[in-house]
């Protein structure tokens, strides 16, 4: 995954930053705002949700510029705020109103290239909801890994800096998730019920 912005830039951005040049802050949100979007959603499965906890990442990052040392790219950085500022809102929700259904109008649009026809489109919605059931399902420290490197292409080191937890355990953490899906799924898959 291309990070939206060499370190040198991020640098010069965030130095513009905290001296309080708006402009500089307002360049290095534009070049990570659409992935750190479609991470929260990823998590949300709700665009509002989504929305509302995108600004709040960025309100969090433009007030804690002074703690960005610079180890990391300024979109890392972002990225980790941004999954923990989701997995605290996930939490306080689970807690206050118990888990919601999914709605698949909140869903980010699939790609509909190819024509199936109404049966096959059918199935393959089924098989849609099932696979986000499925992943809904699993423990929060394995759907959080699953939803980085599946579900939004980062690599393990990526997801686990985002995470701020090792590699290794990333790795752990896909083996495992991937084992509970096919069992979960695997009786689908192979024309049962799951």
């Amino acid at each position: 995954m291309k990070e939206p912005m060499d370190g040198k830039t991020d640098s010069e951005l965030v130095a513009r930053a905290r001296r309080g040049d708006r402009e500089a802050f307002t360049e290095l949100v534009r070049g990570c705002q659409e992935k750190v979007f479609n991470t929260i959603v990823s998590f949300t499965r709700n665009v509002q949700d989504a929305d509302d906890l995108m600004q709040e990442v960025f309100v969090q990052a433009y007030r804690r510029l002074d703690k960005f040392k610079g180890e990391s790219t300024f979109f890392t950085w972002v990225y980790r705020i941004a999954v923990n500022q989701t997995l605290n809102f996930l939490k306080r929700k689970k807690k206050d109103e118990g888990r919601r259904a999914f709605d698949d109008r909140d869903a980010l649009p699939e790609d509909r290239a190819a024509a199936f026809s109404p049966e096959e489109d059918s199935l393959r919605e089924e098989l849609g909801r099932k696979l986000r059931g499925a992943i809904d399902a699993l423990p929060e420290a394995y759907r959080a890994a699953f939803n980085l490197v599946a579900g939004q292409g980062l690599s393990h080191g990526q997801a686990a800096r985002a995470l701020g937890i090792a590699e290794n355990t990333v790795s752990w953490r896909m083996h495992r998730a991937r084992k509970m899906l096919q069992k979960k799924l695997g009786p689908y898959l192979q024309g049962g019920e799951a």
